[in-house]
């Protein structure tokens, strides 16, 4: 018989074999933003599409070309999220969590959706955690919010990474430099793509973003924003360097980074890597200081990361890195007999509530199967219970890797004496 259906062009399965690759990077996110002071916020995976087309901006290519947009019978337009900044902010402004103290530090796990042409570390379902700061202008927040980054990128133990580093100035800094591009790429109008065209002269900084190999090879000599920044501009920069130097992290300047989405001011960065190919950015941010008030708020300087996921987990399968599985089995009790398979179920109970993780046979296999089954799954423990088992209320213990036998007895102290057993040769979950 056929399948109904596949899944969807640009989309990927977790299967649960490969779910704990996940839940270790994740666990190790949580434990690194509780670390620097942040905690999750959870907003919906759809919004008002004028959120993203205000937040993140009408001229970048998110809006223009990738966004998942539809009318709701209601009539709204609703779009998924393309991002995870846009909606978090939306939030903060919404409960005014301003009203609550200053900075507003918020955590986040989400899937984004864009409609792109699906690649290696490029895919239409995409997942990120991010970080989101609210309420500060100091130039130590992004140099904390980059060392936070970094922190996650230690803790994985990812190496070959390189940051790169940039500010792309205020509005006020901006006009200049808007003039200066608009000057250079206008002698190229006959080279420059249609979306560049229209570029010009709404935001033709956005240009410098432009995928195309012909628009790229022409912003290469395009001005650079560093020679037009202001004196605050620049003094906020020189002080991020300040600070990520005293913390011995390593940078390069790169004055070509502009960020794909519009909201962004002064400091943007980049986590770049060269050993998955093209899409080699794993982490992108920079400060937003003018993103609350472009939602209808007051200034509220702003600024965030997000990191990609998938992106991570090929950069730390590309450099060898085991991710540890330890979701393994703890024990699994084999059965003979109704009255075993009572005994068993009572004795599994307890040793769940040790958070063990442990198993017994709910498909009727036979004896054989069941032991076939527990190594296959590669329990790390295994015990028999039969008639002879029951009637002198204990059973062997056996060790599956180095089979070793221990007598425990069937009675309630076995999920106490089983749990000090596994701990001696548990491995921890942190790295």
């Amino acid at each position: 018989m056929a399948l109904i259906t596949k899944k969807i062009k640009g989309t990927e399965d977790v299967l649960p074999k490969e779910s704990y690759r996940w839940q270790f990077i994740e666990q190790v996110m949580r434990e690194e933003s509780k670390a620097y002071g942040f905690k999750e916020i959870r907003t919906p995976v759809f919004e008002h599409t004028e959120l993203f087309a205000r937040g993140v901006g009408q001229t970048t290519d998110v809006v223009q070309k990738e966004m998942y947009t539809f009318d709701t019978k209601g009539g709204e337009s609703i779009t998924l999220r393309p991002e995870g900044t846009a909606g978090a902010a939306r939030a903060v402004l919404e409960h005014a969590l301003e009203n609550e103290g200053l900075p507003i530090k918020a955590s986040y796990f989400v899937s984004c959706y864009r409609y792109e042409k699906p690649q290696a570390g490029r895919l239409r379902e995409f997942h990120q955690f991010g970080l989101e700061e609210y309420g500060t202008q100091q130039p130590i927040a992004d140099a904390e919010l980059i060392c936070a980054a970094q922190s996650v990128f230690d803790r994985l133990g990812i190496k070959q990474l390189r940051l790169e580093l940039n500010s792309i100035g205020c509005p006020t800094c901006r006009a200049d430099y808007h003039k200066a591009l608009k000057d250079y790429f206008s002698q190229y109008k006959d080279k420059l793509c249609d979306t560049c065209l229209s570029r010009l002269d709404k935001n033709p900084m956005r240009i410098l973003d432009c995928k195309s190999p012909i628009c790229s090879e022409i912003a290469k000599d395009a001005p650079k924003i560093t020679d037009y920044l202001c004196d605050e501009c620049r003094n906020h920069f020189e002080d991020v360097k300040k600070y990520l130097d005293a913390a011995g992290i390593e940078y390069v300047v790169n004055p070509t980074i502009v960020r794909g989405l519009d909201y962004y001011t002064k400091t943007v960065f980049e986590f770049v890597t060269d050993c998955i190919g093209a899409q080699g950015t794993v982490c992108g941010g920079g400060r937003y200081d003018g993103l609350i008030e472009e939602l209808g708020g007051k200034h509220l300087p702003s600024l965030g990361f997000a990191m990609g996921l998938e992106r991570l987990l090929m950069v730390m399968d590309s450099q060898g890195i085991e991710i540890p599985d330890n979701d393994v089995c703890s024990l699994y009790i084999a059965t003979m007999g109704e009255k075993a398979k009572a005994k068993a179920f009572a004795l599994l109970r307890k040793v769940r509530e040790c958070n063990l993780t442990a198993e017994t046979d709910v498909v009727g296999r036979g004896l054989r199967a069941q032991m076939k089954y527990a190594d296959k799954i590669g329990a790390k423990y295994s015990l028999v219970i039969g008639d002879n088992e029951l009637e002198k209320n204990s059973a062997e213990l056996k060790n599956m890797e180095t089979g070793e036998k221990t007598e425990m007895a069937l009675d309630d102290t076995f999920a106490e004496k089983f749990s000090l057993i596994s701990l001696s040769d548990h491995k921890s979950f942190k790295i």
